[in-house]
């Protein structure tokens, strides 16, 4: 198993949950598979345990990630790490390609990690960290994130992505200088006033690949709003994207 290679042009790649088109999601075993690969950045997802401890997952419960029901608010770190999760990967494109996702089974290395795992892989290996902070989160919540990637020395080598608005204006009232991108779903109506909204927050711009368009790269572009396109897995597609001078693409698979 490999990625497959595109002509990405200028546009700077992100490895969407580590790698999860090799390995499976939001785990150490997929951080370092982009790490040790040409990516620009490692994306992942970020929750609280009950003990406030931050830890990488997609979802807010373990089930799907290992068939054990555990909701991560309601459970400790050691609780969660108890917990071997399957060997599976994943991206969108895979039936164009013949395959099929893979489930697979139990891997006793692949345990959840935590976001100092997750800071210190991006590290070693020297990529932008992009966690996203998933689920609305309080002021406290957040602090701890932004704490521990302090903590790390990580500040200046992270962007913080979210759906949630108020998630990003939490984070910059600490971080007033902080990269920041906020995340859109697809079908959304971009607006002047929305873009205009973007721009004077300082805020840039994660665009679904559904959605996106040459045109309203440029419209982001003109504000001075960079924009990162997700999740791309089709090799021409991410290659017309990147001709269209998106900043960022994500994709699980393409390198």
């Amino acid at each position: 198993m490999n990625t497959f290679k595109i002509d990405k042009k200028s546009t700077k790649l992100i490895a969407h949950a580590g790698l999860c088109g090799l390995e499976t999601e939001n785990t150490a075993a997929g951080f370092v598979a982009a790490g040790s690969r040409s990516y620009y950045g490692i994306e992942t997802d970020v929750h609280v345990t009950k003990d406030r401890r931050i830890i990488a997952l997609h979802n807010s419960n373990l089930l799907a990630m290992s068939g054990v029901d555990m909701e991560v608010s309601e459970h400790t770190l050691a609780e969660l790490q108890s917990v071997p999760l399957y060997d599976r990967c994943f991206f969108n494109s895979m039936e164009d390609y013949g395959l099929q996702p893979q489930q697979g089974v139990h891997r006793a290395d692949l345990r959840v990690p935590t976001l100092e795992d997750y800071i210190n892989i991006c590290k070693k290996y020297d990529k932008i960290a992009v966690p996203e902070l998933k689920d609305p989160m309080t002021p406290e919540e957040i602090a701890l994130v932004a704490d521990t990637v302090r903590r790390l020395g990580y500040l200046d080598n992270t962007v913080f992505i979210s759906f949630h608005w108020e998630n990003l204006t939490a984070l910059r009232n600490l971080l007033p200088q902080q990269t920041v991108q906020f995340l859109t779903g697809e079908g959304m109506d971009f607006t002047d006033a929305f873009l205009d909204r973007l721009a004077a927050c300082g805020f840039d711009a994660d665009i679904h690949i559904f959605t996106v368009t040459k045109e309203l790269i440029d419209r982001f572009h003109a504000r001075g709003i960079k924009v990162n396109v997700w999740t791309v897995d089709w090799p021409d597609r991410a290659e017309q994207v990147a001709g269209w001078g998106a900043d960022y693409i994500t994709t699980n698979i393409l390198e």
